[in-house]
């Protein structure tokens, strides 16, 4: 079955978090969708210290309906890979099937007294390398995801 792996970086919108860019990457760690997105309500909080998000991306960016189509026929039939993925998932309006989710924060040996472990922790833990220093990136983000994935893929399922 087709693996991706995905990771979204949102901005702030009143009290609420939409899209601002959406990354997947396949298997081997290649893009297959790097979009920044037109913000769809007036952004409040572009959050450019954590999601590295600037006014200018957006401006630029595809519109949101054109995004959640291509990826959801991307993830289509597909094994889904990430870090929280019901954040993803939501702020992309869209759904996947639970059987179909490899879900790092959920995944019972990556927690730790059953609460999920954050990323840039777990990429430091599996892969020996820093991630997410200062503004995230969500193609380094998919791609550490992947990565982490593929070495328990085998107990996975």
């Amino acid at each position: 079955m087709v693996k991706y792996a995905i990771d979204c970086e949102m901005v702030g919108s009143g009290n609420r978090s939409i899209l601002a860019r959406v990354s997947i990457v396949n298997e081997n760690g290649t893009v297959v969708i790097d979009e920044y997105v037109k913000p769809t309500s007036q952004v409040t909080d572009y959050r450019t210290c954590v999601s590295g998000i600037k006014r200018q991306r957006l401006a630029n960016g595809s519109d949101f309906s054109k995004v959640q189509k291509m990826v959801q026929q991307m993830i289509n039939g597909a094994i889904l890979v990430g870090h929280s993925l019901s954040n993803d998932l939501a702020v992309l309006g869209l759904s996947h099937p639970e059987h179909n989710r490899r879900d790092l924060a959920t995944y019972g040996p990556l927690k730790r007294n059953n609460q999920p472990v954050a990323l840039q922790t777990l990429a430091m833990e599996y892969l020996g390398r820093f991630i997410q220093e200062g503004e995230h990136d969500s193609v380094q983000d998919a791609k550490a995801c992947m990565e982490i994935y593929k070495k328990f893929a085998n107990q996975w399922g």
